[in-house]
């Protein structure tokens, strides 16, 4: 799985990397260890990053979670019945 981040080019180079660390799951403080940068700057650059407006968009290949199955299951209930 990859994720791109739409309108990335509004955002500054820090924005960039504190962005694609946050929306992939780790925290503020996580952010500001592996950066070298303060918990409140870390907050501070993702709202700046949020309020100048960016999306993220996970591309996702092939299919992982398996609701692309190849059996047809048109008019099935949760319980495989029709």
């Amino acid at each position: 799985m990859q994720i791109e981040i739409r309108g990335m080019e509004r955002l500054s180079f820090r924005e960039r990397q504190v962005v694609a660390l946050k929306e992939t799951g780790s925290s503020n403080d996580k952010v500001a260890k592996k950066l070298g940068l303060s918990v409140a700057t870390v907050a501070t650059l993702y709202n700046r990053a949020k309020n100048k407006g960016y999306q993220v968009v996970l591309v996702v290949s092939g299919d992982p979670l398996g609701v692309f199955g190849g059996e047809d299951e048109e008019g099935s209930d949760d319980n495989g019945q029709n």
